[in-house]
């Protein structure tokens, strides 16, 4: 008999019950809508079938399928006790734990017992190259502690904050600058834009991914870099609780793997999304006032208990990008964490980020403070004077240069700081910029091989300040005309690149910034859409499926037996459980007012014996007689086998 005969033989055993829990387990295969059981076994035989089976075991289940494998499971059933002996599950609690996995890859019809042996599906692949010594305890449950929900809000609206910032700020920068995205951002491009943000590199990932997969950004087929979308305008227009809501959103769907060392962008079909929604699932479970006491603990369990998704290094990565976006924060999930998961994070963003503002504080210490989210021109001006630091902007004599460089003067540098700051602009910021002017000179000696001429005086001081014509080394030489260090034909070039629309005799006007369409979202073959069975779908298809395996007896009624016949078409029709040589073994009860046994369910695995003598029969009731003449009713439907007093239960 072939492998996929006998997976076929076994759920013919089975009951409806247990067929439908192995149908729930294995949804994918039952949303093909097998018409037989040995269509089923061919569906639960497929590779991809398999893999989302295995891909949902815990450690110790994985462990106990390889030493299956390893005995030679696919060629003929394995005994249990080898199979205790090869794990060494000589004590009370290996043989407990050895029962329970064998009881969880039964219930996924992995294996399946062949008398005090078991037998493995066909097509089964190890899940690893060794076969185990033992099973993989189960880690220590995490403690949790109370604590106040409130709390962890606060804590990460700072979070929540700096990733809607960060966010809008990298848009920016794709916005003038060129970022290749050949074969995802490379490890070197992403360290280049991590310095122009003046951030980490680990999250500058995330906020590129973040932006990827909200469709704020996306990768241009035509020149192979990372352009705004169409969608970017009005996002960065929108208020800032809507801006953190399309990106607290978009992180549980962002299938890139975290904590993984490559280019970003690179490998978009991989099971990230899995991941991270497992890692907020599982802190849902937390109480409103209750965090974990150990965030290792959480790790170490969720390694455990699916580790084909959580390992220990991609769940800590994805922790910390669940606390940098503001969903975890101090052992909890916040309430915008537990508003994602219910699709209700429009509702609740506005608790965790203030409203754009469009001052700053300017310290005496040379720093900067903004009391929220500042508005495209406060970071333009702090982005130019200044340099980011922890909790803000720092005033270095390099930051001033840098702004002076750009061709502002001392005077002008310092009305723009007037006009964002909330207090004045500090005497001791006033002096540092005095102090930088006076070092750089009056005098200057600039090479000139051609000129950047326009009438607007703004426009060309955006132009002097542009990230990425600094090759040019452009000098303002007035109002309206600018000295470039190279010919006017590579000048012409770079000037176009950055989007502005030069004529050749220098003139410059502005052109509409480059927009792409989002790209639609890729979903692997093997995780297509389908509309999956409800519970009472399944309930009817496992039903469905034994009958159909069952034969039907060819029983000829006598002539005269119009009462015999119609009571077996009504149990008929009210009982989907019953065979046909019960339902007429009742019928005949009931007519010839005979005893017989039925077993009535009681609960959703258990039933009761009956003996009983059937006297009437209407809307769906079972009225009968018990061994000692009390009456009682019984509903049909409730009835899951019947069969003569003489042959009892076996």
């Amino acid at each position: 008999m072939g492998r996929k005969s006998a997976l076929a033989g076994w759920l013919r055993e089975l009951d409806a019950p247990d067929l439908k829990d192995v149908l729930a387990l294995r949804r994918d295969a039952a949303d093909t809508r097998p018409r037989s059981l040995r269509a089923l076994a061919d569906e639960l035989s497929t590779a991809a079938s398999l893999r989302l089976a295995v891909d949902g075991l815990d450690h110790g289940c994985r462990d106990v399928l390889d030493a299956v494998l390893a005995l030679g499971g696919l060629a003929e059933p394995v005994g249990v006790d080898a199979l205790a002996e090869s794990l060494r599950c000589n004590g009370k609690a290996g043989r407990a734990e050895l029962k329970r996995a064998l009881g969880e890859l039964r219930a996924r019809a992995l294996v399946w017992p062949v008398g005090d042996a078991v037998s493995a599906a066909p097509n089964l692949r190890p899940c690893s190259a060794e076969p185990p010594r033992r099973i993989t305890p189960a880690p220590r449950t995490p403690r949790r502690v109370v604590q106040n929900g409130v709390f962890a809000d606060r804590a990460a609206s700072a979070f929540a904050t700096s990733t809607v910032d960060g966010v809008a700020r990298l848009v920016d920068l794709c916005d003038g600058e060129v970022v290749s995205a050949r074969g995802g951002v490379g490890v070197r491009e992403l360290r280049r834009i991590a310095a122009l943000l003046r951030a980490d590199e680990a999250r500058t990932r995330l906020w590129l991914e973040l932006a990827v997969e909200a469709r704020l950004l996306a990768p241009a087929d035509c020149d192979r870099r990372v352009v705004p979308t169409t969608r970017s305008d009005s996002w960065r227009g929108a208020p800032p609780p809507d801006r953190l809501a399309a990106l607290a959103r978009a992180w549980p769907r962002m299938v890139w793997q975290p904590g993984k060392s490559r280019p970003a962008l690179a490998d978009p079909l991989s099971c990230g999304d899995i991941t991270r929604r497992g890692l907020l699932e599982r802190y849902a479970r937390l109480g409103e006032d209750e965090a974990f006491e150990h965030r290792h603990e959480v790790v170490a369990e969720l390694s455990w208990s699916r580790p084909a998704y959580q390992g220990r290094v991609v769940t800590e990565a994805a922790l910390v990008e669940a606390e940098t976006v503001g969903l975890v924060a101090l052992g909890a999930l916040t309430a915008l964490g537990r508003a994602v998961l219910a699709g209700r994070e429009s509702e609740v963003a506005d608790r965790f980020v203030p409203p754009a503002v469009t001052t700053a504080l300017l310290r005496p210490d040379l720093t900067a403070v903004v009391g929220g989210l500042p508005d495209d021109e406060l970071s333009a001006v702090l982005d130019l004077a200044a340099d980011a630091a922890e909790g803000g902007w720092r005033f270095t004599g390099a930051s001033v240069r840098r702004a002076l460089d750009a061709g502002h003067s001392p005077d002008r540098l310092l009305a723009r700081l007037a006009s964002i700051a909330e207090h004045g602009v500090p005497q001791s910021v006033e002096r540092l910029v005095r102090e930088v002017a006076r070092r750089q000179g009056r005098i200057s000696v600039t090479a000139v091989a051609s000129c950047v001429c326009t009438d607007d005086p703004e426009l060309l001081t955006e132009i002097a300040g542009h990230r990425s014509l600094t090759p040019l080394s452009l000098q303002l030489l007035g109002p309206t005309v600018l000295a470039s260090a190279k010919p006017a034909d590579e000048t012409l070039a770079l000037l176009r690149a950055a989007g502005y629309a030069p004529t050749a005799d220098g003139v410059v006007d502005r052109t509409p910034r480059r927009r792409v369409e989002p790209p639609p979202r890729k979903i692997p073959a093997w995780r297509r859409w389908r509309a999956s069975l409800t519970d009472q779908e399944l309930t009817k298809l496992a039903v469905a499926l034994l009958e159909r395996e069952r034969p039907r007896p060819r029983i000829v009624p006598p002539r005269v037996e119009s009462r015999r016949l119609n009571t077996v078409r009504l149990l008929r029709d009210q009982s989907l459980v019953l065979r046909d040589s019960e339902v007429m073994l009742l019928a005949e009860a009931l007519v010839t007012r005979t005893s017989v046994e039925i077993a009535v369910a009681d609960g959703p695995r258990t039933t009761i014996r009956h003996v009983i003598t059937p006297v009437d029969h209407a809307a769906g009731n079972l009225t009968a007689n018990g061994p000692h003449g009390e009456q009682r009713e019984f509903l049909v439907g409730h009835i899951r086998s019947v069969r003569p007093v003489e042959q009892g239960f076996g």
